[in-house]
């Protein structure tokens, strides 16, 4: 009898090694090296080698084409995320920490899909059935007709799938929990879940029923797993929170099907999420408009306009080594503007410690709020407050130019409907509107908005 083959496999990031190390040297990560038998496994069974090939069709390019048919749930902020609608017949992959409620949210999105006259199928690996039910009625979901399952093995799962008519949606929660006959592993491993995310997309695309899966999360945020999965499905979703804030954000990283870094706002309450149709007002709502070192970005999140606020604060270091701490922005990007302005416009932080923080627990990637970062640093150690109507926008170059962004004009209508009416841009800003109530105020370089900070020349408009 031939020996089994053996191989050892990271549990973090999916990396195959020859002999098993406390270390893995692809991520890092201490002790999540498993030694794993891959004779099983989708290809390694006794059969392999086999089976001869069945000749596939040959399609041209061209041909008759057709919008992708999409299941609208009819909550708005979850069809944004997901482009429009889920597409019948595609694979998402929504993450995020536990207890962030993706449970909710997917409870939530089959009882609407459920109510609209969609077949609805939702499997728990995590809970019983009397544990979803309980979940149901406290969302007030109880009284529709989605069906529940509570089964870990895939081919089961498969199996009552098929005796059934097929479904428009099956949500599966969680992949860590799926097991397959076909792999020799324990249940969460990456074989494991390989395997069982590759029967299931594939269950999708050759029913056209889709399918949503639920992963767990690392201390990183990243969805734990291989990094495999993330490529099989069509669009990876991750749900984000702060613990101490009440919204929550469903965030979209890849969509074959949409747009990505598309987002969706939800409020957390005690019967579930509600959605936040306007959350720029969510993340504006609490500030202190005479405070020094605050400062309205005007940012995009895919195709939505969001306003956010941006806080700085500057004071005297008592360390030799001054402290930088951000929250909801990237700190090497902090340290180059830091640069810029000291470099550039003579202002002087070395001796200071510099925080900075987004608020609501927001968080931000695009390079257009580097200018509302540099407003805020030079508010706060001037102590001057800054015009509580204005809005700044621009990315901030190494030579201290400030370089124009996209959507100029989406994020001025944005900022004109909440009552604001001024804005700090770049000059050379392109799609700006012929036509508003807000004031442009154009800079071309960095010193010139830190003149303009410092001498108090951005009056409000009374």
């Amino acid at each position: 009898m031939a020996k089994p083959k053996l191989s050892f496999i990271c549990q973090n990031c999916g990396a195959v090694t020859a002999r098993w190390q406390g270390k893995c040297d692809s991520c890092g990560e201490w002790n999540t090296i498993v030694e794993e038998n891959t004779s099983g496994g989708i290809g390694g069974g006794p059969q392999r080698g086999r089976r001869k090939g069945s000749p596939s069709a040959l399609l041209p390019l061209s041909g008759e084409m057709e919008e992708a048919p999409r299941i609208v749930s009819g909550i708005d902020e979850f069809d944004r995320a997901t482009g429009g609608g889920i597409v019948r017949g595609s694979a998402l992959l929504i993450g995020g920490d536990p207890g962030i409620g993706k449970s909710t949210l997917l409870m939530q999105a089959a009882a609407a899909l459920s109510r609209g006259g969609n077949s609805v199928v939702y499997v728990s690996g995590e809970e019983a059935v009397a544990q979803v039910r309980l979940r149901a009625q406290r969302l007030k979901a109880a009284d529709t007709s989605v069906q529940l399952m509570a089964e870990t093995n895939v081919e089961d799962i498969l199996a009552t799938l098929a005796e059934t008519r097929r479904p428009d949606l099956v949500i599966i929660d969680s992949i860590q929990t799926l097991w397959s006959d076909m792999a020799e592993s324990a249940p969460g491993t990456v074989t494991q879940v390989r395997t069982g995310v590759q029967a299931l997309v594939r269950y999708a695309k050759a029913s056209g029923a889709a399918v949503i899966l639920v992963g767990h999360v690392t201390k990183d945020g990243q969805i734990a797993g291989p990094r495999v999965v993330e490529h099989m499905v069509d669009a990876v979703l991750y749900f984000e929170g702060e613990g101490g804030h009440h919204y929550r954000i469903l965030r979209t990283v890849k969509n074959r099907f949409g747009p990505t870094d598309e987002i969706g706002v939800f409020e957390m309450s005690d019967i579930g999420l509600r959605e936040v149709r306007n959350p720029s007002e969510l993340f504006l709502g609490e500030r202190n408009e005479k405070a020094p070192g605050a400062a309205v970005f005007a940012g995009m999140e895919g195709t939505r306009p969001v306003l956010v606020e941006i806080q700085a604060l500057v004071a005297p270091s008592a360390l030799g080594t001054p402290r930088r701490a951000v929250v909801g922005w990237d700190q090497p990007r902090l340290a180059m503007v830091l640069a810029v302005l000291e470099a550039h416009c003579g202002v002087r932080l070395g001796q200071h410690d510099v925080y900075l923080n987004v608020a609501g627990g927001f968080r931000i990637s695009e390079p257009a709020a580097d200018l509302a970062v540099a407003a805020a640093l030079v508010s706060s150690l001037s102590g001057a407050a800054l015009p509580s109507d204005c809005v700044y926008f621009g990315e901030v170059s190494l030579s201290g130019a400030v370089r124009p962004v996209a959507h100029a004009a989406q994020r001025l209508k944005e900022a004109e409907k909440l009552g604001f009416r001024q804005s700090v841009l770049p000059s050379a800003s392109a799609d700006l509107p012929r036509s508003g109530e807000i004031v442009p105020h154009e800079v071309e370089t960095l010193p010139d908005l830190v003149g303009r900070v410092a001498s108090g020349s951005l009056p409000s408009i009374g």
